[in-house]
Order: structure tokens, then sequence, then C-alpha cells
């Protein structure tokens, strides 16, 4: 946790021509990526304000303007929602489960289940409390066995689990560091990469704040930026809108639809009849047959 010290410790940095030039360049490729005036103002705002209030040089803390801002601009370009918008190309296959069977106990919860996820696309998944929604993102997290079948899976993926996957003790920001390392990230990039997400979702942290203080909604959307802080290639959600308001979910409904157009696959546990329009694919999964324990599963475009 001695990280979370470092620039309370070491002086702060003095903004100077340096500095100046970064963001120039930062500026200039983020223009030449296709980011629109307003958004491009609001990216470099922010941007400021993170290397401003860690007070290290943007330099040193995002790394080369042009590589930094061609990270940010997959995920900060329009989300492909309005009349501009370019429709997403499907990509290599990102999961793939063959004739998967899961049983808890006597109970049959998916039987030789089949399922592929390709980047560029959003899977939905529906069906009734019991149906096996929440089981099937756990297999494709690597959580929980499976009694047969089969499971192939990039190595790159982030997982919001439906319940609270929080550490209570920890702040925000050791959160973002936490998850970072794991991800190979440096320290200096997860925090400021996990802010940006948060505030695609309408929330600035206050870094410092224990997990335990949120509320259920905001520690929600903390769970979103874990799962997104290293650009997986695949997102498996498990019922993100639990505790968000209205506004909240057609932020994240908007952020949902940028990791698709940047070239991420999603898989979206959801109830909400509303979040059918804006996926691709939608596999109901109907509650098991009380004489067999088996469900029959169904796909179609959405």
């Amino acid at each position: 946790m001695s990280a979370a010290t470092d620039s309370n410790s070491s002086p702060r940095h003095e903004p100077g021509p340096a500095d100046a030039a970064w963001y120039r360049s930062l500026n200039a490729e983020l223009a030449a990526q296709g980011l629109s005036p307003r958004e491009l103002q609001r990216v470099i705002a922010e941007t400021r304000a993170e290397a401003d209030s860690a007070g290290i040089a943007p330099a040193s803390l995002f790394g080369p303007a042009v590589l930094f801002a061609r990270e940010l601009a997959s995920a900060l370009k329009e989300d492909g929602t309005g009349s501009q918008a370019k429709e997403s190309t499907l990509g290599p296959v990102v999961l793939r489960l063959r004739d998967v069977t899961v049983r808890r106990g006597r109970r049959t919860v998916l039987s030789d289940f089949s399922l592929t996820v390709r980047r560029g696309e959003i899977v939905a998944v529906v069906g009734s409390n019991g149906a096996g929604k929440s089981t099937l993102l756990q297999v494709c997290a690597g959580l929980l066995r499976t009694n047969s079948g089969r499971m192939e899976r990039t190595e790159r993926f982030g997982y919001a689990p439906q319940l609270d996957a929080l550490a209570p003790l920890l702040t925000v920001d050791e959160h973002l560091r936490l998850f970072g390392a794991i991800d190979g990230a440096s320290q200096g990039r997860s925090v400021p990469t996990g802010h940006q997400i948060l505030h695609r979702l309408g929330w600035r942290p206050n870094g410092n704040q224990v997990t335990r203080t949120l509320s259920g909604g905001t520690q929600q959307k903390l769970n979103l930026a874990l799962a997104q802080l290293a650009s997986p290639e695949l997102l498996l959600l498990d019922e993100p809108y639990q505790g968000l308001d209205a506004l909240a979910y057609e932020d994240l409904r908007t952020l949902i639809s940028s990791w698709r157009n940047s070239g991420a696959g999603v898989l979206l546990v959801t109830h909400l009849l509303r979040d059918i329009d804006f996926v691709d694919r939608v596999v109901e999964l109907p509650a098991p047959d009380s004489s067999t324990g088996h469900s029959k599963t169904k796909e179609y475009a959405a």
C-alpha cells in the first residue's frame, strides 16, 4: 500500500514548456483520431486535471502523448449511436462454449450449452431466476468448473460480477492499482485510466475514499471500471445496471456500445427487456424443466 503515498513524499511537479508540448501532441493526435471538438476539449481537460492532481509530469504519468492518445481514442470516440456511427465489424472469436453441462447437486443448471462470442458484438443472456445466467458467467470467468463440455476464451477478459466483489477497507485508487498490477499495468497508468472510465459513468471519484462508504450504485461503477481497466478483448457483465439511477443507466449503455465499437466482445446478463434493442444477439435460458432438470436454449438476433 506504500505506493498510495508516493506522490505525497516526493516534490510535486511544476508544469513547464515540456508539458505544454506534450498536451499539444496529445491534442493533435486525438484530433487526427477523429474525436469531436467537444469530446476533445473534455478529454484534454480531464487528462490535465489527473496530472495536476497527481503532481506528476504527464509524460511520466501517461507515457508518450501519441501512444496515449491512440489508446484513449478507441474508448473515447463517439459511441456509434449517432447518425455518423459506423457498424461494428465482427472480429475473431473471444469466447466459445461447446456442449457445456453444469450440475449443482442433483440439479442440472446448464445442459449441453454452446455459445460463441466474437469481438465487436454484444450478446445478451436473458432468462428467469434460476435459469443459470450467473452460473454461465462464472464458468466463462473460470471461477466454476463444468461437469462436461469445453470452453475456449481469450486471456484478455474483464469480469464484473453481480455480487459485491470489492475489498471494503481498500480505497478506490488502491483497487485501481491492485487490479492494474494484476493486468500488468503501471501504477501511474491504472489510476488515471480508471478515473477516465468512472468519469464516463458520471462519477468523479475521491481516490482516497474507502469503498465500504460508497453507495451500492457507486460500488457497481467501480466494479465496471475494474473490469474494463486493461481494455480487454472480452467483457463479462452480470446485471451491470444494479443500483444505477436512470442517468447512470444511459451512461452505461453508451459506454458498453463504445466498448463494442472499439472491438471488444461483450457477454451481458440482464433482466431488462429494454436492453435488447442495442445488443446484437440474445440467448434465452428458460428455467429447467422440473421433471428432467434440462432446459432448451433459444438464440435469436436482436
